[in-house]
């Protein structure tokens, strides 16, 4: 189809007295979202897709940069900038600008000093004449005066990322909140100052220490240094080197936002509830005076010579061992990567491709995935790979690259490739869904240099596409000419953490305001009215012949399909579920093999799966709603007539205690096994499990016959889709075989939280730079709905997001974590108990610091009545813009049902958040966190751990692994 863009000319009467403007604008014929895509004069492109569903908007401003463009002499600067774009501009995020200038500029001149310097003992003293410059400085300083403003106007998700080409700055608003939120990006995109430098830096330096026990990380670099060798790709990394972020440059951070945040290499990205004419006027309103510049060019680099033969790289790590392979490919705006999006599906899919049918189903490794990760210059086509026990990572290599081989020679289904372009347009139905995804997705266009013409023909495209097609191009392209990654196994004596620098904290300043966060605060906008639920009119109640419960919604937007078996029970009532899931995953029928039961669903572009969770179950289907009965009677099929397969299962088992080993390898996994036993006890979510014994013993048709047996107890069918009413019983009449008279629902032993009457200290061993830690409070208070109004402002205002007091003391003073947040949790079912918990990583020597802030915090709640005020409005604004649609209507029912109560909750917290004053948040934290006794649950290294100081708290409990995993 020939691009024919359509120009329309928007009259819009921008208020009384101003004259209309006329904003042309591209759309491309069959675009299903419907996009518009703007350039003002001075070169800003807006794209803009209206989505009605809810009164939000997701908004992305995205500029062309990111490591790809950093100074070889200063890696990292594109992603510290990132962090620095929070800290504010000429007009808030200080008291007084003018004022603050001078200690600022003098900041820099030592920065710029300092990095040239080599005497450890000189550079301690350069560094705290800096530190004590920066003192005062932040007399001015207003920390978190962005998050404040975005508070105000009840944003969500605010955040931003940086990657090889892009940085990306995200916001999810309410919808009548464009002109402010246009306002106050304008002025940060134009008039951005780098101020709370040096703790910031410390941040950055945290997020460094944590990436050292990412053994990812080091996989996808040493892969990167092979494909790419004189591209930035591959000689520098996004987060940057120790040496540069211990020698950083504001000049040159300066002169890098100068020469790339300008409007003619920038996009706004909004998808969402809005009049695109008003918000493109709105947009020019505070961006249009924007100056473009004539002078945006990027480094040039010499051609990447392709590989002729493999070559190989060694990654040392804690995590389990596994192989990472890349083939270099074309740009991501070459159509190349549209056919190996298609090739990443025909070799894992998750059901039907060779990897899935062939590596996977019958577990010759512990698994297998391909994935295109596109970059603007270069794609890299990625395979990964982990072994079975005693596997070598060679053979897992062999057994990838002979599927490769099958895919060039052909040898794959040829109802597969139709079957795949079904089911990526399946995904792409799903996406329209979303405002994040639909936004995403312009970022990606502009990014890459990609004409959303092309993106939005890309389905139409790919139909056209023949299995010919596709083994002449992986002939051309999937050579020998690869790298491979092992990662091994062990102790990585290369990595060394950042050193703490001597930082004095600087002030919070929570009772100042300027002036520009004062008339944001205080700008009226025409408010959104809150939309609650109605649980007696929002969805249908019905019931079967044989009396089974129906929840039933229909869809009238598209043609997807939602169905749900849904059961009161789960892995309490029986610790065998999940694993009689994952081994289902593994079996066919006493018609129908494995292989070609996922091949079934896959080709009806359906989705089947069991989720079993604490004490519930859901068997789901989802897909195109023309499919369902099919794809019904299919599932239908496989829960009743599985057949048991012994291979099958003693391969499950040893893949699954290989996993049980892996999973103590693993920072993350550590301290979630520690959180759960540190919080429950030895009877958790972690440890309820069969042990090695009992999985190796027990009798895998016992397993089946669970599975089968579950329609015979009473549950309920939940249903988002288009069939009406009637049509729908029918459909569950016919096909949903279940018995006449159903069992009840077993009982279950339910988990139950660990009361805190003394302080405790449990330190798990994990060795690594950094400690990630919790501090545990629960008293056995039950959950009052009435309290819930104070429970969301309190979290808002004292654990939440950058405005929150946790972050502002522990980050933003004092640059003692990446990461640090605390919440007063509310259960999720009645009888259930509330908790409070702290959470932090850091290095291990800040862990004192970070107690002793949390402690004092937590004992005398800093009480700023602005900041009150803005947490409690965020809480209304959100709460008013939120919609809960589709499914999620009938899971808030049930959710609520749960809880012990028949209403939509945020109903009550909307009504009560008018009359709550600081005070009651005060006296509600006193009453449940201050100078209570903790739990410290510290995953660390201990003899890099201040023990002594850890001991004047409260005595410790070392607890080991084998412990806290229960295996």
């Amino acid at each position: 189809m020939k691009f024919k863009p359509l120009i329309i000319s928007a009259f819009l009467t921008l208020g009384f007295g101003l004259q209309a403007s006329a904003y042309s604008y591209e759309t491309v014929k069959g675009d299903p979202s419907q996009t518009r895509i703007y350039t003002l004069p001075n070169g800003l492109k807006v794209y803009l897709s209206v989505n009605k569903e809810k009164p939000r908007i997701q908004t992305y401003i995205a500029v062309r940069t990111g490591s790809r463009n950093d100074p070889a002499e200063t890696t990292g600067l594109a992603h510290y900038l990132e962090h620095l774009m929070f800290k504010g501009t000429h007009t808030f995020g200080t008291s007084d600008y003018d004022k603050e200038k001078p200690y600022l500029d003098d900041i820099e001149r030592r920065y710029e000093h300092y990095r040239t310097v080599t005497d450890p003992a000189v550079r301690r003293q350069l560094y705290h004449e800096i530190d004590s410059v920066s003192q005062i400085a932040a007399r001015y300083f207003i920390p978190n005066e962005y998050d404040k403003l975005m508070s105000s106007i009840g944003a969500n998700g605010t955040n931003a990322y940086t990657s090889n080409d892009v940085t990306c700055y995200v916001e999810n608003i309410p919808s009548n909140e464009v002109d402010n939120w246009a306002r106050i990006q304008g002025d940060r995109f134009q008039n951005m100052v780098i101020r709370g430098f040096h703790t910031e830096l410390e941040a950055v330096y945290e997020e460094f220490n944590i990436s050292l026990t990412n053994d990812t990380r080091k996989e996808f670099a040493a892969i990167g240094k092979m494909l790419f060798p004189t591209h930035p790709y591959g000689t520098q990394t996004t987060i940057g080197t120790q040496d540069h972020l211990k020698n950083p440059s504001i000049t040159n951070i300066k002169n890098y936002f100068k020469h790339y945040y300008v409007p003619n290499n920038v996009a706004i990205c909004m998808a969402g509830d809005f009049d695109p004419d008003k918000v493109i006027a709105t947009i020019d309103r505070y961006f249009g005076s924007w100056k473009k510049s004539d002078n945006v060019v990027y480094p040039q680099f010499p051609v990447q010579k392709d590989l002729t033969s493999p070559v190989s790289a060694t990654v040392i790590g804690k995590e389990a061992e596994n192989i990472m392979m890349a083939w270099k490919m074309s740009g991501a705006a070459e159509l190349q990567n549209d056919t190996l999006s298609v090739i990443s599906q025909i070799l894992s899919n998750g059901k039907a491709g060779l990897f899935d049918i062939n590596i996977n189903q019958p577990m010759r490794c512990q698994g297998a995935q391909a994935f295109n990760y596109d970059m603007r210059d270069y794609s890299q086509f990625i395979v990964i790979g982990m072994p079975n026990e005693g596997q070598s990572l060679d053979d897992v290599k062999n057994l990838i690259l002979a599927e490769i081989e099958k895919l060039k020679n052909g040898e794959f289904s040829d109802k597969l490739l139709p079957a795949i372009i079904n089911n990526m347009k399946l995904d792409h139905l799903h996406a329209l869904d979303d405002n994040e995804s639909r936004a995403d997705a312009f970022v990606n266009a502009f990014i890459n240099g990609r004409d959303w013409q092309v993106e939005v023909q890309k389905y139409d495209r790919l139909a056209g596409i023949t299995k010919q097609q596709i083994v002449d191009f992986a002939r051309r392209h999937f050579t020998d000419g690869y790298a491979i990654v092992y990662k091994k196994q062990g102790e990585d004596a290369s990595q060394k953490k950042i050193d703490k620098p001597a930082i004095t904290a600087i002030p919070t300043n929570r009772d100042m305001q300027s002036a520009f966060v004062k008339e944001v605060k205080e700008s009226k906008v025409e408010p959104i009215q809150p939309r609650f639920l109605d649980f007696n009119n929002d969805f249908a109640q019905l019931k079967t012949k044989r009396g089974l419960p129906v929840y039933y919604i229909q869809n009238k937007q598209n043609q997807l399909f939602d169905l749900n078996y849904y059961f009161e029970f789960g892995e309490e009532s029986n610790k065998w579920l999940p694993f009689a899931k994952n081994y289902f995953d593994y079996l066919g029928t006493d018609k129908l093999s494995a292989q070609e039961v996922q091949e079934r669903f896959y080709g009806l572009a359906c989705n089947y799966g069991i989720f079993v969770g604490t004490n519930t179950l859901r068997i789901n289907l989802n897909g195109l709603g023309e499919n369902m009965t099919e794809a019904m009677k299919l599932m239908e099929q496989v829960i009743n007539n599985a057949k048991v397969d012994n291979d099958a299962f003693k391969k499950y088992v040893e893949q699954e205690l290989k996993s049980r080993r892996d999973n103590k390898l693993s920072q993350k996994s550590n301290f979630r096994a520690l959180q759960a036993y540190g919080q429950y006890g030895a009877y958790n979510p972690v440890r309820n499990m069969p042990d090695s014994a009992e999985l190796v013993s027990v009798n895998p048709q016992k397993l089946i016959d669970m599975v089968a047996d579950l329609k015979n107890y009473k549950h309920s069918v939940l249903y988002y889709g288009p069939l009406a009413e009637k049509q729908l019983i029918a459909t569950i009449d016919k096909n949903h075989a279940i018995a006449k008279k159903l069992k009840d629902v077993p009982a279950g032993k339910p988990y139950t939280k660990e009361q805190t009457p003394k302080n405790e200290i449990w330190i798990a061993p994990y060795d690594a730079k950094n400690i990630y830690m919790i501090q545990y409070h629960n008293e056995n208070q039950m959950w009052n709905p009435e309290d819930e109004a104070k429970v969301q402002v309190f979290n808002e205002y004292f654990g939440g997001g950058m405005n929150g007091v946790v972050f502002q003391e522990l980050r933003e003073s004092r640059g003692l974590a990446y990461s640090a947040y605390a919440d007063f949790s509310t259960p999720v079912r009645k009888n259930d108990s509330n908790y409070a918990y702290t959470y932090i990583i850091s290095q291990n020597d800040k862990m004192m610091d970070c107690i002793h802030v949390f402690n004092n915090i937590l004992d005398t709640l800093p009480q700023t009545p602005a900041a009150f005020e803005l947490a409690k409005q965020a809480t209304m604004k959100r709460i008013a813009s939120q919609r809960i649609t589709k499914t999620g209507i009938i899971y808030s029912y049930l959710s609520a049902k749960q809880r012990g109560i028949d209403y939509d909750i945020r109903r009550k917290v909307y009504a009560t958040l008018p009359s709550l004053t600081l005070e009651d948040i005060v006296k509600f934290e006193h009453d449940n966190m201050a100078k209570k006794p903790w739990r410290y649950l510290i995953l660390g290294d201990e003899k890099n751990l201040d023990i002594k100081s850890l001991e004047k708290i409260a005595p410790i409990k070392r607890v080991s692994t084998d412990e806290i995993f229960g295996y």
